[in-house]
């Protein structure tokens, strides 16, 4: 019989502060995944009409969208249908919330598990994202149906060439929400209102993203030079532009929102690793 082979994980409190572990991630690959399995089968346990939901928080939601912002203010929106333009705004928004707010109670919400066995603590964001990856693609299934409705009406020209811009967009939300939320949750552990900044910080963030408005209609240059900072607007525009043909895009627009997004990731997971190593203290 051959000699089985050893594995052997060294856990220490002392580490590289840009030693990000990516590596130890990747071999616990398969805990993530079953991570967001769980995540995706407990949200609709016990519920009367399950994943449903999915499909009807963002369409009620549009449809208030529409009859508020629609009809009452009389915002444009660059010729498309209203309630396709903010269905298309809100499923990529509540994306990126949902996976900025479970990031941000990382430490604090799962803080029982942390305190009995090790595993990557990266683990549990990242499943989460995963998770809200595929609630996105149902609410696209939406969507498109709409899309489709509206194409064949000839109201719609979606830019299909531009396809691969959607993954990527939903890629780097992803990144950014994984980035922030960590950042935040790092500071949780000691300062627990913080929590409480997130609800509101959240819904300031939306309007100041494309959300409820095209960016074309912006025309004030100072507040427009302030959205287009924004890291999250590139890729709302970005999935607007492929879906519904509409949408501002520029290289530098692009570039600079991957910048940012680059470097609110590598310093949350930074931060985040320093602070995993004393959290249970403080927590």
């Amino acid at each position: 019989m051959g000699e089985l082979q050893q594995y052997h994980t060294h856990i220490s409190a002392h580490h590289n502060f840009f030693d990000l572990k990516l590596d130890e991630l990747f071999r616990y690959r398969d805990l993530v995944f079953l991570f967001a399995k769980r995540s995706i089968t407990v949200t609709y346990t016990q519920t009367v009409l399950g994943p449903l939901w999915l499909m009807l928080n963002p369409l009620l939601t549009s449809i208030m969208h529409t009859l508020v912002f629609g009809h009452i203010a009389g915002i444009r929106t660059s010729g498309v249908p209203r309630i396709l333009f903010y269905l298309c705004g809100n499923a990529i928004w509540g994306f990126y919330a949902a996976c900025l707010k479970k990031a941000s109670g990382t430490f604090v919400n799962n803080a029982g598990i942390f305190g009995k066995v090790y595993f990557p603590r990266l683990a549990v964001p990242l499943s989460d994202v995963l998770a809200e990856a595929v609630k996105l693609g149902i609410q696209m299934l939406l969507v498109l149906a709409f899309l489709l409705f509206y194409v064949a009406q000839g109201a719609v020209t979606p830019c299909w060439q531009a396809g691969l811009l959607l993954p990527l967009a939903v890629f780097q939300l992803g990144l950014l929400a994984i980035g922030v939320g960590v950042l935040i949750s790092s500071m949780t552990t000691k300062y627990r209102d913080m929590m409480i900044l997130v609800e509101f910080g959240v819904n300031l963030w939306m309007y100041a993203t494309p959300v409820v408005y095209p960016l074309s209609e912006i025309r004030n240059p100072l507040l427009k030079t302030v959205v287009m900072v924004n890291p999250v607007t590139m890729p709302v525009e970005m999935v607007r532009y492929t879906m519904l043909g509409v949408g501002t895009l520029s290289p530098g627009g692009i570039a600079l929102s991957w910048g940012i997004t680059a470097a609110c990731l590598l310093l949350g997971i930074m931060v985040f690793h320093r602070v995993e190593r004393t959290f249970m203290d403080t927590v």
